[in-house]
């Protein structure tokens, strides 16, 4: 059901941080650190057993593989589920698992607005009905020298993106996260200025690697990973991949993002993973897999997440090292 519309109204037929906690690597499995990209459709995809995923969390039907997906081993549910940056709920790793329970992500709603024919607001089911789920094993890395890969289930953002018919003026997407301090404590403190914001240039967004999440491990959503709708963007760092997202703008100007307008000489706008430009306090050049261990040995950092192939033609002529 659509709640209230703005220019128009949806139809059907348009088309469709560095130190890791004893109690997060004691006793989980190992990752594997090698390859890149799969690149063809016959890589199934590396999800927990059903028994490895507690009963409370639901299960999503009808997903479908994704070509997309690396061959690496895929982190383990607990440590996808029990380490996160998401400071709505706290800045300590576990803070969101530990203090999200109150968060309540049904029913959501999104608006859309900006330079776009089709404009509004609009539920959950909305956004997603139309679309067949796939699920994605990307690597995901943090701006602390940390990685997980994570097996999202969600939509490539382009698909929806589409259906509110952005004008030629569109050359960024902004999104923004839900403001509920009753619900998420986190924001009881100026940890941040909230709401938490941020942005892509137009091809980004539309890039088939980008995807709206709503589950991962081929469950919905934990509060503490996004719910109910998260953004991924794989080859960049994890700030970009806001999460609990409750509007999206098309504009046409470069859009305010929360830490680039902090701290802009720490967090650039485009934030890709570059282990040739490190952060002012630590290097990029290497990254440690959560749930190896923190005594493993850190692994090289491979240009834009290893997807370089996918995405670098987007920034061919840019300087990398202004534009980072």
């Amino acid at each position: 059901m659509i709640i209230k519309t703005g220019k128009n109204t949806l139809t059907p037929n348009i088309k469709s941080s560095e130190i890791t906690p004893e109690s997060v690597f004691i006793n989980r499995r190992q990752l594997l650190t090698a390859a890149g990209l799969a690149g063809v459709s016959g890589i199934a995809p590396m999800t927990a057993a059903a028994e490895d995923i507690p009963s409370r969390y639901k299960r999503l039907k009808d997903i479908k593989p994704s070509a997309l997906s690396t061959d690496e081993a895929a982190t383990s549910f607990e440590d996808v589920t029990g380490y996160n940056n998401f400071y709505e709920f706290g800045t300590g790793k576990t803070d969101p698992a530990g203090y999200s329970g109150a968060f309540k992500p049904l029913p959501w709603s999104v608006t859309i607005d900006g330079e776009a024919e089709v404009t509004g607001t609009f539920t959950l089911e909305d956004i997603l009905a139309p679309h067949a789920l796939e699920e994605r094993i990307y690597r995901l890395r943090c701006v602390e020298a940390w990685s997980m890969v994570v097996p999202w289930v969600g939509i490539p953002l382009a698909d929806i993106l589409k259906r509110f018919k952005p004008t030629s003026k569109a050359k960024y997407v902004a999104f923004e996260t839900v403001v509920r301090p009753s619900e998420m404590p986190g924001q009881k403190r100026s940890i941040l200025p909230w709401p938490y914001r941020e942005g892509l240039r137009i091809d980004e967004a539309m890039n088939p690697l980008t995807i709206l999440a709503n589950g991962v491990y081929g469950v919905q959503l934990p509060n503490q990973n996004g719910a109910p709708l998260r953004l991924v963007v794989p080859w960049k760092y994890g700030f970009k991949s806001i999460k609990s997202i409750v509007r999206i703008t098309f504009t046409e100007k470069e859009p305010y993002t929360t830490w680039n307008d902090l701290a802009p000489g720490e967090y650039g706008f485009y934030a890709n993973v570059n282990p040739e430009v490190d952060h002012p306090r630590w290097s990029q050049a290497r990254e440690r897999p959560i749930g190896a261990g923190f005594f493993a040995s850190k692994v090289p950092t491979r240009m834009f997440n290893g997807y370089a192939d996918q995405v670098a033609g987007m920034y061919k002529g840019m300087d990398l090292t202004r534009y980072f």
